[in-house]
């Protein structure tokens, strides 16, 4: 005898529809699980559930959840060093240059909380293929770093190096990212202002006109 809840699972699922949509629909469902719930806690049931899809179905997109992590990963860092490779080539000074990447960075982790947090507040026990995952995340610090030398080789850091330089203000603009995803009851200002001050606030205290 088939059972209610079974029958109103079967009934939910989706039909057969285009694989690349289905393949992110996949990616954005486990990247809310991964978070809610934590890498381990999570599974492929769980994670076809949410998306309306039997777990025979999501097999033929991920062969396990590591892959769709390793997938959810890259792309976040793919998209991270793109937005830098395009800031980094414009024909401005250095220091607007860095606030562009700053600006964008942490926009982009509020606009999407559940990936940031995945990648960059999280373990990330990725198989031993996530190697590509790594050299995107170094190539995107790569790309900023060098703007914030440019900085330093123009005499107008007031203290420290590029590369120390560069650490800090992306570890501050991280933090304030990390923690107003991870406290979302806490009475925070509007994330513009947010922002601006964190932003402007580093900028004007290292670099001199």
């Amino acid at each position: 005898m088939i059972s209610v809840s079974t029958t109103r699972r079967r009934s939910a699922r989706k039909a057969k529809g285009d694989g690349h949509m289905r393949r992110a629909e996949i990616l954005q469902a486990a990247e809310r699980i991964f978070v809610a719930d934590g890498y381990e806690a999570a599974t492929i049931r769980r994670i076809a559930d949410e998306v309306g899809v039997s777990s025979t179905a999501l097999y033929m997109h991920f062969p396990d959840k590591a892959c769709i992590l390793l997938e959810i990963c890259q792309g976040v860092m793919q998209e991270l060093l793109d937005r830098n490779s395009q800031i980094a080539l414009r024909p401005l000074d250095p220091v607007n240059r860095t606030r562009m990447m700053l600006d964008a960075y942490m926009r982009w982790g509020f606009e999407h909380p559940n990936a940031y947090q995945l990648v960059f507040s999280g373990t990330r026990p990725l198989p031993q293929s996530s190697d590509a995952t790594a050299e995107l995340a170094v190539a995107c610090y790569d790309k900023f770093c060098g703007v914030v030398r440019e900085i330093a080789a123009e005499g107008r850091l007031r203290l420290g190096d590029g590369d120390t330089a560069a650490q800090a203000l992306w570890a501050a603009c991280h933090g304030v990212v990390a923690l107003r995803l991870s406290r979302p009851n806490f009475p925070w200002q509007p994330e513009d202002a947010l922002i601006e001050v964190t932003i402007e606030g580093l900028l004007s205290g290292l670099t001199v006109d």
